[in-house]
């Protein structure tokens, strides 16, 4: 093994505990993917998490301002575009996601994008339907892109069903953002001072509004789970699982009245995670 070799093993290892500590939904998904395709995947999310610590408070903690806040993500954002140009980094985390990135063949396209979003979480409380619109992209849609590109290397497909798996990322990475800012509605106003749905105050939140954020959901998740054939098969369980998992957030938050979301932070139980796991792995479309 080079040294080359042995930093890139260090650095994916790094990037797997990142994801084994931050997710039990993703990590559970993730497991059921080929070894190749979980690491770079890992890879993926740890980038992610690190950069979206950065906004959401680790910062904070440590006793930087707002402005250091952003000076560090610039500073990760640029470690990453070095990094995607000559396959290295000092940092393990980014020198990980390089990696994935340089082989699966995404970059800046996506990259960009992405830390934009994550610079809006610095600076911007309130959104309009624009705003949203280009923050669900760059939070949550580039990143089903950048998986998608993971679970086709290798495989061919027309660029009919190209677009429709695309269409298919980008769907899925919307509902799960979606549900995850329904779920967190009250924390992220309360704690964070942002309120990401256009058109919603949080002090009249009500049941209308909840089902109207959860129709759009909903919608989404059924543009995503019409892609799910044409993705590779043992990427498709992963991902099937992982859109099961969301969908019965989804419905958990549809039965809850809208009043104890603002109170009492809705999840999946462990045991159903567990039972919808199983079924993927039996190679059936876990049921909700």
């Amino acid at each position: 093994m080079s040294r080359l070799d042995l930093y890139t093993s260090v650095s994916e290892a790094a990037a797997a505990v990142v994801i084994r500590q931050y997710s039990t939904s993703f990590g559970l998904a993730s497991g059921l993917l080929d070894a190749p395709v979980r690491r770079d995947i890992a890879n993926i999310y740890a980038l992610v998490r690190v950069a979206d610590e950065v906004v959401d408070g680790v910062s904070e903690d440590a006793g930087l301002s707002r402005e250091d806040a952003a000076q560090s993500l610039d500073e990760l954002e640029a470690q990453t575009v070095q990094a995607f140009e000559l396959g290295f980094s000092t940092n393990p985390i980014v020198h990980a996601c390089a990696t994935t990135a340089r082989k699966v063949g995404f970059g800046r396209e996506l990259t960009e994008p992405f830390f934009a979003s994550m610079r809006a979480d610095l600076t911007q409380t309130v959104h309009d339907d624009d705003s949203f619109e280009r923050y669900v992209y760059g939070s949550a849609e580039v990143i089903g892109l950048m998986c998608l590109r993971v679970f086709l290397y290798g495989h061919d497909r027309t660029p009919q069903q190209h677009d429709q798996l695309e269409r298919g990322a980008r769907a899925l990475g919307a509902a799960f953002q979606k549900v995850n800012f329904l779920r967190d509605l009250a924390d992220d106003y309360e704690t964070l001072g942002r309120s990401y749905f256009p058109h919603v105050d949080i002090a009249k939140f009500d049941e209308e509004q909840k089902l109207l954020i959860l129709d759009d959901i909903d919608a989404e998740l059924r543009i995503s789970r019409a892609s799910l054939p044409l993705l590779p098969r043992r990427s498709r369980r992963a991902v099937a699982l992982a859109h099961c998992l969301f969908a019965e957030l989804a419905r958990r938050l549809r039965d809850t009245p809208a009043d104890h979301i603002l109170t009492a932070r809705v999840s999946v139980p462990t045991a159903v995670k567990l039972r919808l796991a199983a079924a993927s792995l039996a190679g059936r479309m876990p049921q909700a």
